[in-house]
């Protein structure tokens, strides 16, 4: 990944996700995570989308867990922050903050 590059809403929601929940990150949770956050159910499968994009990018990385009797004998995938992922999520936040310092105050104005 390019060092300046800003990484896009869903990929910065899923990796705060990912941190957020430590061991039990996987597709499920963190769905539940960023829906509780931004107000509106967000599909497991668009989750997953993300996290391969992000594991392409070196910026997570995923262990299956050991196959349950409650999920018909399937394994969990969890999933972790890479050392480059926990940078491009700082440098993100910090572009981000900047950005936002530089806006007039919002309340009372009108859409």
């Amino acid at each position: 990944m390019r060092k300046d590059a800003l990484l896009g809403q869903s990929e910065i929601l899923v990796l705060i996700a990912v941190l957020r929940l430590g061991e039990e990150a996987y597709g499920v949770p963190i769905s539940r995570e960023i829906s509780a956050e931004i107000g509106r159910d967000v599909a497991v499968a668009g989750i997953y989308s993300t996290l391969e994009r992000l594991q392409r990018m070196g910026l997570v990385k995923s262990e299956t867990g050991e196959p349950t009797a409650v999920r018909g004998g399937r394994a969990r995938t969890y999933f972790t922050l890479t050392a480059e992922g926990l940078r491009q999520l700082r440098a993100s936040q910090r572009i981000l903050q900047r950005f936002w310092d530089g806006v007039p105050k919002l309340e009372g104005r009108r859409a």
